[in-house]
C-alpha cells in the first residue's frame, strides 16, 4: 500500500468524520453548552438577587430591633413612672391610716382619762364623804385628825 493512499483515506474519513460531527454533534454539543452557560449565569443573578434580599432583610431587621429596643425602653420608663405612682398613693394612703389610727387612739385616750377622772373625782367624793362622817362622828383632836389625813392616804392610794 501506499502511504499516499493511505493517508488520502484517513484525510477523507477525517474529512467526513469532522462533518458528520459538525453536522449532527456539534449543534447538540453547543446547544448543551449554552443551556449550561444560562443555568450558570441564572444562578449567579440568583445569588446577587438573594445576596442583595439577604443585605436589605438585615438593614430592616436592624431598624426593627431598634424600634423594639425603643418601644421596650419606653414600656420600662412607663412602667417604672406608674410603679412610682402606686408607691406614692400607697405612702399617702398609709399616711392617712397612720393619721386615722393616731387620731382614733388620741381620742379613746381622751375618753379613757375623762373616765378615770370621773371616777377618781367620784372616789375621792366618796372619800371625802368618809372622813366627814368619820370626823362629824368623834371629837377632833391632832393626833386623832393625824391619824385620820395618814388613814385616808392609803386609801387614795389603792
Amino acid at each position: 500500500m501506499d502511504l499516499g493512499l493511505t493517508l488520502l483515506g484517513q484525510m477523507i474519513t477525517f474529512a467526513i468524520f469532522v462533518w458528520f460531527t459538525m453536522r449532527f454533534i456539534w449543534p447538540a454539543l453547543e446547544k448543551a453548552l449554552e443551556e449550561r452557560r444560562k443555568k450558570i449565569a441564572d444562578g449567579l443573578a440568583a445569588a446577587e438577587k438573594g445576596k442583595h434580599i439577604l443585605a436589605e432583610a438585615a438593614e430592616q431587621t436592624k431598624i426593627e430591633l431598634k424600634q423594639t429596643r425603643e418601644k421596650c425602653n419606653e414600656l420600662i420608663a412607663a412602667a417604672n413612672k406608674q410603679s412610682q405612682q402606686i408607691l406614692e398613693e400607697a405612702k399617702l394612703e398609709a399616711q392617712r391610716e397612720r393619721d386615722n389610727i393616731l387620731a382614733s387612739g388620741r381620742d379613746s385616750l381622751k375618753h379613757e382619762a375623762t373616765r378615770v377622772q370621773t371616777e377618781l373625782q367620784t372616789k375621792l367624793a366618796d372619800i371625802v364623804v368618809l372622813g366627814a362622817e368619820k370626823i362629824l362622828a368623834r371629837s377632833i383632836n391632832s393626833a386623832d385628825h393625824k391619824a385620820l389625813l395618814n388613814k385616808l392616804a392609803k386609801e387614795m392610794e389603792k
